[in-house]
């Protein structure tokens, strides 16, 4: 049963928030709001309570959750032989939507790391996800809170619309939307340089800056394939895709892929495909004035072309507003993979099992 509690984003109940600590202390679930999107928590160090996130979700085994904790002190709790230089990392980037992969301190269990000897950990930068772990008195991990392969929740209503029809045991304390919209940078600091295995808030343009170095960027950072490995969530297996078939079009020039997006929303309406578009605020004004013969589509924006942020804080809920226009096919617009659109991207490309038009 799903027991939903109301608190405020800033200032959170303290006895809503202890109800909750202490629900984590019990070895149960307790779905909260980081600065990122929802997540689905237990006590790191219980690991029957994190097999309930593993069945709760249908997550796969090997693919491992983050470590979520709230004071720098807690770091030497869930990781070891940390180098100097990521203690200078953390000190500035953190709280904040940065995940580190280190080598797992003895205590973590296995079922937190996927069976591996590497842990990821962050601290996040919301009042109740702090609040909460600090409650707990324990590291919290927790993954997305999404049923495995959806799109990750960014409202509290997301987690009902995934669990309604289930019967668990969960607390969900809703303070309402999150504010990225896309989860946490991961980046793997045991290696030299450092590997970005999934982008995030945390861009890449700032990570080079904050390391001051290089930083490695394999394909599947892009979103174009998957890891051998689930080393860190978001790597491996199908993620934040709706139920409905999606495809993205990809254009270097601007004018190109707004004609590219009317050719293929054509073509499969030729077809009988139902079709509806995810686009931005400026490509739909172009789209509707210079190619009126579309105007009849369904047309879900996914924010503002030159802001990605609005893009990156609106992607998932219009990933699944998606599912709930009773159409065969979503055709979504490709950004440009800077700042946080390379984040948005790579969570397209997964979203559409990798379909895309290029031009």
């Amino acid at each position: 049963m799903l027991k939903i509690y109301r608190v405020d984003a800033i200032n959170p109940s303290i006895d809503i928030i202890r109800r909750a600590g202490e629900y984590i202390k019990g070895g149960n679930l307790v779905a909260f709001p980081t600065e990122t999107v929802y997540g689905l928590g237990a006590d790191t160090f219980n690991g029957d309570a994190c097999l309930k996130i593993f069945k709760a979700k249908g997550r796969p085994p090997d693919n491992p959750l983050i470590v979520h904790i709230a004071d720098f002190d807690e770091l030497n709790k869930v990781a070891t032989d940390v180098p100097e230089f990521v203690w200078s990392i953390i000190k500035k980037a953190w709280p904040g939507p940065l995940t580190l992969i280190l080598p797992k301190a003895p205590d973590v269990p296995k079922e937190v790391t996927g069976g591996r000897n590497t842990v990821a950990v962050r601290s996040p930068a919301h009042p109740v996800a702090l609040a909460l772990i600090k409650s707990s008195e324990v590291p919290i991990a927790a993954p997305s809170a999404n049923k495995s392969g959806r799109p990750s929740p960014t409202l509290a209503e997301h987690i009902v619309e995934d669990y309604k029809d289930d019967d668990i045991d969960m607390v969900v304390l809703d303070a309402g939307p999150t504010f990225f919209g896309v989860e946490s940078t991961i980046i793997d600091v045991t290696k030299n340089p450092p590997v970005l295995l999934r982008p995030g808030p945390y861009t890449l343009e700032e990570l080079k800056a904050l390391f001051g170095m290089d930083i490695v960027v394999p394909e599947f950072a892009r979103g174009l394939g998957e890891a051998d490995t689930a080393l860190a969530p978001g790597m491996k297996y199908r993620h934040y895709a709706p139920r409905t078939r999606l495809t993205i079009i990809e254009c270097e020039k601007y004018e190109q892929l707004v004609k590219l997006l009317r050719d293929v929303a054509i073509d499969n309406m030729k077809k009988g495909i139902r079709v509806a578009l995810l686009i931005t605020r400026e490509t739909s004004e172009m789209l509707l004035r210079d190619y009126p013969e579309i105007g009849n589509l369904p047309i879900i924006i996914l924010g503002y072309r030159e802001n990605p942020y609005t893009i990156a804080a609106s992607l998932f809920d219009s990933l699944r507003n998606l599912d709930k226009i009773n159409v065969d096919l979503g055709i979504a617009e490709g950004i440009e993979e800077r700042g946080i659109g390379l984040a948005v991207m790579n969570r397209l490309r997964k979203a559409s099992s990798f379909s895309r038009v290029k031009c």
